[in-house]
């Protein structure tokens, strides 16, 4: 006696979600302005405009850019502000902060394009494991993104889940 094999992951009506289709291919690279630093220690103001119009900014070009100072010195805020002016006609993204900051931005970004009707009344799989580095942020947006608008949310793989949100029915009012 043969019994037929039934898939019932592919029968479930799940809709698998992959954070890492949202990855940004695009190098992520830090620009530390301790390099701009008078003794390592200040940073001088006519120097840094000078630099900042010598300074190749077409490197940059389609880059993720984190700007940083990694030395213990006091950078005013227009700096940051000055070198945010000149990558961003060529980065693809800038952000203050570290690489795991500019990763979180990223991610945060492609997120916020997500059109949360896409999965109106869906039952969400949210895949755990990736090739690429996914923050946790990430998972957090993603189910304050899509909370509101699906049936049930899900974390792990379609065959094996961990149940995060089911809405609930409302209950009929009774006169």
């Amino acid at each position: 006696m043969e019994t037929e094999l039934v898939n019932r992951v592919a029968n479930s009506g799940l809709v698998t979600l992959d954070l890492e289709d949202f990855y940004h291919p695009g190098e992520r690279l830090v620009y530390d302005l301790k390099d701009n630093l008078y003794m390592g220690l200040i940073l001088k103001e006519k120097d840094f405009r000078a630099f900042l119009k010598e300074h190749d900014w077409s490197q940059y070009a389609g880059k993720n850019v984190a700007i940083t100072c990694t030395e213990d010195a006091i950078v005013p805020t227009w700096a940051y502000m000055l070198l945010t002016l000149q990558l961003q006609p060529y980065a693809h993204t800038v952000v203050f902060g570290s690489l795991a900051d500019l990763e979180t931005k990223l991610y945060l970004d492609a997120i916020a394009r997500i059109d949360p009707e896409t999965y109106r009344d869906a039952r969400v799989v949210v895949k755990g494991c990736s090739k690429v580095p996914v923050p946790t942020s990430a998972y957090v947006e993603l189910t304050r993104v899509l909370r509101p608008v699906v049936q049930s949310l899900l974390f792990g793989e379609p065959c094996s889940t961990v149940p995060l949100y089911k809405r609930s029915v409302p209950k009929p009012i009774r006169s």
